[in-house]
């Protein structure tokens, strides 16, 4: 251990340039445990603000500034930390609070389409990053951002807290302990029962306090509507991938663990908006999607408006074997067994806090200068981002598509023209070498 921060910031930029990266980007690392890890959050409105509050229970942990578009956000969010004694600076753009040099750590808690930017800002400006879910807006993104974690040399963790629940740990094991027998179908869901239509609203200036074209960003330009803004964004393909990326990357991604797989051979998709088919959203609110392997079936469904999934259970994910099926969601896990065939499990609940443990994992992560212990490193949010991407591409061109491995792309044409999101107002993916 170093003796004091100094000493560390001096050892690690040693390190880093005999690495041959430049020592502007380890003035901000953090020191060794028992030290501050000084936080700024971009984005506080929904996961973001849910992210800080679960780091502010970290004693290690100290929040130095926020960043939002909002002014009314930044507000409310500036009172609530007041009655805790904590008062941070306020920056409206994020590239103004990355050139903060106290600033060791950041979270990431805005809309899909800029985790891309602001997360490959961060690791340029030197600081490690907690991005939110699914950790890009298209496969191109996710490249990129994988780059440049491993251009820079930042520790990057990804909002898929259920990696650091002990039951989803438990359920994996029993899995590949092999007692359900052969595995040939799993499903995975996700039935918003509470999540209706959304109404039609006619486009209005701003709200006062919102810089709207700083909210854009590389999204498309258009007029303000409340539909496309705050939670409401993710039913938008300029901004997210509904319920396909918002819930599949933490659903699908236990489907892959489990099966220890990573790509398929075919993927198909069929659904569209059934329950609300004049509504403002542009997702669809009903999807089936099926993913091929050598000898059995990955599928995802969702909906909006129906609460009552598979199992009874609105969001799950259900490894179907020979001998029983083992049913797995963030309340427990249980085996429901085939006939005589084995023993059943009795639901085994959750007893641990998934976001709290996940937020100290990073903060250990960074303390110890070890990415190795991360939960949820940007390598597993990069390939099920990816993953779930393919699903809803496969949904947007009607066909069928394989994947080719090698060449990072698929068959298809035409779903070629999805791998990249679409900037607009001048922003580019950064190409990152």
């Amino acid at each position: 251990m170093f003796d004091s921060r100094r000493e560390f910031i001096k050892n690690s930029s040693l390190l880093l340039a005999s690495a041959g990266l430049s020592s502007l980007y380890s003035t901000s690392f953090a020191g060794p445990q028992g030290q501050k890890i000084r936080i700024g959050a971009i984005g506080i409105k929904g996961m973001g603000w849910s992210n800080l509050s679960s780091f502010l229970k970290l004693k290690d942990v100290e929040c130095v500034a926020i960043c939002d578009i909002d002014q009314q956000v930044i507000d409310d969010r500036l009172k609530e930390l007041a009655t805790k004694n904590i008062r941070p600076k306020v920056y409206h753009h994020h590239k103004d609070l990355l050139a903060d040099q106290s600033i060791d750590a950041v979270i990431i808690g805005t809309p899909d389409h800029w985790h891309c930017l602001q997360m490959i800002d961060a690791c340029a400006a030197g600081k490690h990053v907690y991005v939110e879910k699914p950790l890009g807006n298209s496969i191109v993104e996710c490249d990129a951002m994988l780059a440049a974690k491993n251009k820079y040399n930042s520790i990057v963790q990804v909002g898929q807290w259920q990696r650091s629940q002990q039951h989803f740990k438990d359920a994996i094991d029993f899995v590949h302990s092999g007692k359900l027998g052969k595995i040939r179908i799993v499903k995975a869901w996700s039935y918003l029962g509470w999540k209706h239509d959304v109404p039609v609203k006619p486009d209005t200036a701003p709200p006062a306090g919102v810089d709207y074209q700083t909210w854009l960003g590389p999204a498309k330009t258009r007029p303000f509507n409340l539909n496309r803004f705050h939670f409401e964004f993710r039913w938008f393909w300029d901004y997210a991938g509904g319920l396909m990326t918002d819930w599949g990357v933490h659903l699908l991604d236990y489907a892959l663990l489990g099966m220890k797989v990573d790509t398929p051979k075919s993927i198909i998709a069929s659904g569209g908006k059934f329950a609300y088919p004049n509504d403002a959203s542009e997702t669809p609110d009903t999807l089936s999607t099926a993913y091929e392997f050598d000898d059995f079936t990955i599928q995802w469904e969702h909906t909006k408006g129906i609460g009552l999934g598979p199992y009874s259970r609105d969001h799950g994910i259900a490894f179907i074997g020979n001998n029983g099926t083992l049913v797995l969601n963030r309340n427990g896990w249980e085996v429901i067994p085939e006939s005589n065939r084995m023993e059943a499990v009795s639901l085994k609940r959750s007893v641990d806090n998934g976001l709290d443990k996940h937020t100290a994992n990073f903060v250990e992560a960074i303390q110890t200068r070890n990415a190795s212990i991360l939960a949820a490193p940007i390598e597993v949010g990069a390939h099920i981002a990816k993953f779930s991407q393919m699903g809803n591409i496969a949904y947007r061109t009607g066909k069928k598509l394989h994947w080719d491995k090698a060449k990072n792309r698929f068959h298809e044409k035409e779903a070629n023209e999805y791998l990249a999101a679409k900037y607009y107002n001048n922003y580019k993916i950064p190409k990152i070498s």
